[in-house]
This record gives C-alpha cells, sequence and structure tokens, in this order.
C-alpha cells in the first residue's frame, strides 16, 4: 500500500544528487579576472595571444590562479582585488603599447571560482543581477534625428542612380533638412522624374515646385516611413550594442529599448565605467572601396607619397594596400551575409546579400571594374582595417556577392559575422549613468539570504512542533524543493535579482502548504478511524486533487506575470513559475518516498507521529 517500486526511490535519488551538484556552484563565489578580447575586427585571440598574456604576467612577477583561452577572449583569474588591477595594468601595456590605437580590449571581470571538475559536467552558478553583484547602469538616447537624416542622405544616392537608370536628366538633388529637393530643366522631364521615383519608393512623399526655371520635386517622408525607420534604428542599435558588449565578457548584459527613443543597458559586475563607456561608444561603419592598382602608386605611397584621393592601409597578413577615398557602398545596403563555399573552387567564402539599390550600384561597378580588386574596410574612431580585398572576376548582379579568396572556413565564418554585425544606424548618447558596487550588492545578498534562511527556520520549527515526524519529513521535502529551485535557475543559466530572492522566500511559504494539505488529511483518515497505513495512502492521494488545482490556479497568474511583465517583474515570475513546478515534485514524490521508506515497511503499524490526533467525543 505504502511502497513505491524501485525506480521511483532511484529517480528521486538521482533527482537530489543532481540538484546537489548544480546547486554547488553557487556556494564558491567569484573571483577577480582581467579578460583580454579583441578590439579590431583583423585580430584574433587565440593560444599567441595566450602565450603573451602569461608572459607578460610572469615579466610582472604576477602569479595568476589560473589563465584560460575561450572562443572569444583570454581570462586570467587572481587571488586579490590588487593583484587584478596590478594585471590590467601590466597586460595593458603589454599588448596595447600604443594607447591611442588599442589592439585589445583589456577589462576588468568576475569569474566563477567553481572547481574544474563540477565546471566540467557544465555545473555553473546562476548570473547574479545589477542590484546583487553591482555594475554599471546607462540609459542611452538614440538620435531620432540622425537617422532621420542618414536615411534621406542614403535615399539621394539611390534617385541620383534611379534617375541615371532611367536616363532622366536633372538639376541636382540635395537634402533640405528632412525633404529631398530633385532639380529639372523643364516641366515635362519633372513629370518623368515624378513617375519612376513613385514607382520605385512608396516612402516618399513628392510635391512639385517652382521657383523661377527651376522645375523641382519636394519629397518627404510619410509619419509611416519615418516611425519604420525609427524602429529600425532602434532594433539595429540594440543588436550592434550587443555584438560590443560580448566583448567586456559580461554575464547576461540588460539591454532594452525604454519608451520610443532610449536604450537601457545594465552591465553586472563591470566596475571599468569607462572601459564600459568606450566601448559602447564606438562608431564603426563598413565601406566597400576599390583599390589603386596602378604602376609605382603603392611604391610611392609606401614611400610617404600617397596619391590624391588615395589611402594606405595594411592588409591581412601584413601587406599594404592603397585603396581608393570614395565610398562605394556602406554596410546600410547589406541585409545578410552568410558563410560557405565558392560555386567554382569549392574554397571557403562569404556570401552576401545587398538590398535592391545597394544591387544596382554594385551591378554597375562590378561591370565596369572586372580584374581589379574591391576592398572592404572596417572604419572605426578615423581609423580603416581591411577585412578582406578579393578581386573583381565578372559582372556581379542580382544582389548576390560571393567573395573569397585566401581564407580558412573559420575566417569565413568570422567575416561572415562582422559583416552581419554592421553599425549604429543613428548616434547615440548616455544621458544617464550609474554604478552600484559590489559591496552594495554584497549586502543586497547577505539580506535576502538572511530573510530566505530565517523564514526556512520558522517554517521547520513550526512543522516539527505540530506535525512531528511527519513536520521533520514536511521540512526535508521543503529543502529538497530549494535546492531544487536553485539547480533550475543554475542550470538555465537564469539571471537571480532581488525580486527573484522575494520570489525563492514565497515559494518556499507557498510550497509548504501542500505538505499541510497532505498532513491535515492524515489526521482527517485517522480521525476518522482508518488505520495509519489506509490514512498515509488516503491522506497523499485524496489531498493531491487540491493540491494541483491550487498549484494549477497560481501557476497561471506566475504565467500571465511572464507574458506581460517586463524587468523585475519578469525575473519574479520565473522563479515562481519554477518555484510551483519543484514544490509539486517535493511534496508530493519526494515526502511519500520518505514516508514510505520509514512507513511502508511495517506490515503492522499501530501509529504514526503526526502530532496529536483530536477525535470527535463517543469515539474511541
Amino acid at each position: 500500500m505504502n511502497r513505491y517500486p524501485i525506480w521511483v526511490y532511484v529517480t528521486v535519488a538521482v533527482a537530489l544528487l543532481l540538484g546537489a551538484l548544480y546547486t554547488l556552484p553557487n556556494f564558491y563565489g567569484e573571483v577577480p579576472a582581467v579578460q583580454v578580447s579583441s578590439a579590431k575586427a583583423t585580430l584574433k585571440v587565440d593560444g599567441k595571444v595566450m602565450e603573451r598574456v602569461e608572459a607578460a604576467l610572469k615579466a610582472g612577477s604576477l602569479a595568476p590562479a589560473g589563465v584560460t583561452l575561450d572562443a572569444t577572449s583570454v581570462r586570467a583569474r587572481f587571488a586579490t582585488p590588487d593583484e587584478q588591477l596590478k594585471a590590467r595594468d601590466t597586460i595593458e601595456r603589454a599588448l596595447n603599447p600604443d594607447p591611442t590605437d588599442p589592439s585589445y580590449v583589456v577589462a576588468l571581470n568576475l569569474l566563477s571560482a567553481s572547481p574544474s571538475w563540477l565546471t566540467s559536467m557544465h555545473a555553473l552558478p546562476m548570473y547574479l543581477g545589477l542590484d546583487l553583484r553591482g555594475g554599471v547602469h546607462f540609459l542611452l538616447q538614440v538620435d531620432m534625428k540622425g537617422a532621420l537624416t542618414k536615411r534621406l542622405d542614403s535615399m539621394s544616392a539611390d534617385l541620383r542612380t534611379l534617375l541615371r537608370d532611367k536616363n532622366i536628366r536633372h538639376a541636382g538633388i540635395t537634402r533640405d533638412g528632412n525633404n529631398v529637393v530633385i532639380r529639372f530643366r523643364d516641366a515635362e522631364t519633372r513629370d518623368k522624374g515624378k513617375n519612376a521615383i513613385a514607382d520605385s519608393t512608396a516612402d516618399l512623399q513628392l510635391a512639385e515646385r517652382q521657383d523661377g526655371t527651376d522645375f523641382t520635386l519636394v519629397g518627404t517622408l510619410g509619419l509611416p516611413a519615418q516611425n519604420k525607420i525609427q524602429e529600425f534604428a532602434i532594433k539595429q542599435n540594440i543588436t550592434t550594442l550587443h555584438n560590443r558588449i560580448n566583448e567586456l565578457g559580461v554575464a547576461e548584459p540588460v539591454i532594452q529599448q525604454q519608451g520610443g527613443d532610449r536604450i537601457v543597458v545594465q552591465l553586472p559586475g563591470v566596475q571599468d565605467t569607462a572601459k564600459a563607456k568606450d566601448i559602447l561608444g564606438r562608431t564603426a561603419t563598413l565601406e566597400i572601396r576599390l583599390v589603386d592598382d596602378s604602376t609605382g602608386a603603392l611604391e610611392g605611397a609606401r614611400q610617404g607619397q600617397v596619391p590624391f584621393g588615395t589611402e594606405l592601409y595594411t592588409e591581412r597578413g601584413g601587406a599594404p594596400l592603397l585603396v581608393k577615398k570614395q565610398v562605394v557602398l556602406t554596410g546600410d545596403r547589406l541585409t545578410d551575409a552568410q558563410p560557405g563555399f565558392a560555386s567554382d573552387t569549392n574554397e571557403p567564402a562569404v556570401h552576401l546579400t545587398l538590398d535592391s539599390a545597394g544591387a544596382r550600384i554594385f551591378k554597375d561597378v562590378t561591370r565596369e571594374n572586372i580584374n581589379k580588386r574591391m576592398a572592404i574596410l572596417l572604419i572605426e574612431k578615423g581609423k580603416g582595417e581591411v577585412v578582406t580585398a578579393p578581386v573583381i572576376r565578372s559582372e556581379i548582379g542580382g544582389g548576390r556577392v560571393q567573395i573569397s579568396g585566401r581564407m580558412t572556413s573559420t575566417e569565413a565564418n568570422d567575416v561572415a559575422l562582422l559583416l552581419r554585425a554592421g553599425s549604429l544606424a543613428a548616434p547615440m548618447e548616455i544621458i544617464e549613468e550609474r554604478t552600484i558596487g559590489p559591496s552594495l550588492g554584497a549586502e543586497n545578498i547577505q539580506k535576502g539570504f538572511h530573510s530566505t534562511l530565517w523564514g526556512f527556520a520558522a517554517i521547520a520549527a513550526f512543522m516539527i512542533a505540530y506535525y512531528l515526524m511527519f513536520g521533520l519529513i514536511s521540512v526535508i521535502a521543503l529543502a529538497a524543493n530549494l535546492m531544487f529551485l536553485i539547480a533550475l535557475l543554475s542550470m538555465l543559466q537564469a539571471t537571480l535579482t532581488l525580486p527573484g530572492i522575494a520570489a525563492i522566500a514565497l515559494a518556499l511559504g507557498m510550497a509548504i502548504d501542500s505538505n499541510v494539505l497532505i498532513n491535515e488529511r492524515i489526521r482527517e483518515e485517522l480521525r476518522n478511524g482508518a488505520s495509519p497505513q489506509a490514512a498515509i495512502a488516503a491522506g497523499y492521494e485524496r489531498a493531491f486533487a487540491t493540491i494541483l488545482d491550487s498549484n494549477i490556479t497560481t501557476l497561471i497568474a506566475g504565467l500571465a506575470l511572464l507574458i506581460f511583465g517586463s524587468g523585475a517583474v519578469r525575473g519574479f515570475a520565473v522563479v515562481h513559475c519554477l518555484g510551483i513546478l519543484t514544490s509539486m515534485f517535493s511534496a508530493v514524490v519526494v515526502s511519500r518516498s520518505l514516508v514510505n521508506l520509514i512507513y511502508g515497511r511495517k506490515r503492522k503499524l499501530d501509529k504514526v507521529s503526526i502530532g496529536q490526533v483530536w477525535k470527535p467525543e463517543g469515539k474511541a
């Protein structure tokens, strides 16, 4: 009656063991570390960089607790914050001899102190939010006027290409505020231009105007088009910020839109505010230009005589490259970039997709420059880097571009990722900045821990005093519930905040309700004259329906918070919903397993330790 098959006990034991393993990393805390990542698209962080870091630390008489290399960075751990700061300065001097042109980002960080055997099992601690770990908070204002201006400049270039393709002569295209002004010599040509523009784009609202001998079209962006551009600018900037913050190695950064034109950025664990501002403030742009391969030009440039209209860059591998200043295309025209293989040689390549205007421009440029080289550059802080410089083999139309030559599969993947990352769609400025120190975060953790601990202790004291052995079993099940909840949050790599700690404390109070229902149901069965074994079986079986109903209704409320809430509310809802699921398992399965182990082995059971069972008068 009160015996489980062996597989149930094995399942519970395995669940408890996994729960303990994945909860354990949260007790080791964090250690100060220095992280080195690439600050330039053409530089990769690899084993050689790791060797340079180790050599710099050795030369500076610094002994790290460990130096590791991951996919994007080198991380060195230290015992104290003082050693961390000294190491940061030492590595910075070694890797970035020119402070005005840094090759690597050297940032302060915090890493888990979990032993390697736990890390190898992917047993990692929960991420801690800004209010628990400390860090920096930025509120960024997106320049929406700048986004519109950038789009109008781009449209002006598109209209020049369109009118040239249609053989429609114009007297000039300029941008006047938020308008695009197109001048014609006569009304007939203006009408042809108007029809051609109306057929190609629906974003511009065209109005006719005549100033003396000039016949003018004034194009204005409609409100829906402006809203679309602004929405795209916000999304593009958020995506770019995600890519940049990855360089800082921030665990679970918060990057989200606030209102119509602001972005909130929270970087838990980052104390180096200046470095964070430098990373966020970058304004990288992607440009495609032609290479100047004329005889003697490169030799003259290497001797300091750079021909007019060109610039000297360094190609991948260190070879000098003379590039024309005129920009053929910018990253705004790129809609996608994917790694793959060349269709003719089957060597690694990058496949680009351009928008319609970019496809027209690229077709014209490639038709006129066959067998010449084309450079793709990343311009950042006024300095450019050549990502790749392939040779144009034939005219390329249709907006599908293939870049190949002297690339490995890994390099092709890196270039595609870089090209997809793009640049900021609109300028931003920091209008609010807050730094939360780690001491305040530690104080919040301590208060949250104490509130949960004392709440658990009060519940345990009451349950044991009121239900005796069954109360102790309920407390063990409650402890298992807390362990399962923390283990789940760690396995999901969730971010714990103060509202999350409040949800954990609430989950404990709600989880014990299930055990109270079971214990009271067993008491009721005993009062009605049932045998102890029958009372235990009936108590669990008949209380289950009530437990299920109450938890489902609470789960529905939690899911509503999760779906419609935001920020701290969602953090609370995640812990709340997980706590309901773990409480169902621990209150019913874990506690029943313990009861079965203690009482289920006895065929003849005279009484159970569940506190005073009051019987109605007249019953024995």
